[in-house]
C-alpha cells in the first residue's frame, strides 16, 4: 500500500483490459507533463493524474499511483474503479497497480455532474493562487485524498451551474479540471492559465 493512498483497497481482479481512451490520456497526459503540470517533485513524489468514465458502466479509469514519473503509461499502469464508498473511505478497483490516491476526489466529481467524462488533476502553483475562493474552492481542512475532500467536491458541485474547474485550498497547488472529455477539461485548465497572465 502506498503512504499517499488514504483509502482502503480492494482488488476486484488483477486484470485490467486495455481501454479504447488509453491513447487520449496518454496524449493529454504527455501535455500535462511538458507543461510540469503533472510529473515527479524533487523528492521523487509523484503529483497529478488523470480518469477518463467508462460510459458503458459508470465506472472510471484513472492513473495509478505512482506513476507521475512514467513517461508513456501502459495499461499495466491504470486502474479501473468499479465501486467506492465515501463514507467507508474504500475503493475497489480493477488492475495490478493502485489506484491514484484522488480516486475518491474524481468519483465526486463524477457524482455530481452526469455529463463529466473526464478529470485531471494537476499542480500549478501560480493557477491555485489567482483562483482561490474566485472558482469553487474547497475548504483548507479536507486534505487530498480523503472523505473529506469528496464531500467537498460534491457539495460545492452537485445541482450547481460551476465553472469546470475547483481549487484544493487544502492541497497546495491542487486543480482539478473536468468536462464530457478530456479535451475539454484541458482546455477550460488553459482558459484559466491564460486569464491568469493577462
Amino acid at each position: 500500500m502506498s503512504e499517499y493512498v488514504k483509502f482502503s483497497c480492494e482488488r476486484a481482479t488483477a486484470r485490467l483490459t486495455s481501454f479504447g481512451a488509453l491513447a487520449d490520456l496518454n496524449a493529454y497526459r504527455r501535455k500535462l507533463l511538458d507543461l510540469h503540470l503533472i510529473g515527479v517533485d524533487p523528492n521523487g513524489i509523484g503529483f497529478g493524474n488523470l480518469s477518463v468514465r467508462d460510459t458503458a458502466t459508470g465506472n472510471f479509469y484513472i492513473t495509478g499511483s505512482a506513476t507521475g514519473n512514467i513517461p508513456e503509461l501502459t495499461v499495466a499502469d491504470c486502474a479501473k474503479v468499479v465501486a467506492y464508498d465515501f463514507e467507508k473511505n474504500r475503493v475497489r478497483y480493477e488492475g495490478s497497480v493502485l489506484p491514484s490516491s484522488e480516486s475518491l476526489t474524481h468519483a465526486a466529481i463524477y457524482e455530481s455532474d452526469v455529463t463529466a467524462r473526464a478529470v485531471i488533476h494537476c499542480h500549478d502553483s501560480k493557477l491555485w493562487t489567482a483562483a482561490l475562493n474566485r472558482v469553487p474552492t474547497t475548504s483548507k481542512d479536507a486534505e487530498y485524498g480523503t472523505p473529506e475532500m469528496a464531500h467537498e467536491i460534491l457539495q460545492l458541485l452537485r445541482g450547481t451551474d460551476a465553472p469546470r474547474i475547483v481549487v484544493m485550498a487544502g492541497h497546495e497547488g491542487g486543480i482539478l479540471t473536468f468536462g464530457v472529455n478530456l479535451d475539454e477539461a484541458f482546455t477550460v485548465l488553459m482558459r484559466e492559465r491564460k486569464e491568469i497572465s493577462r
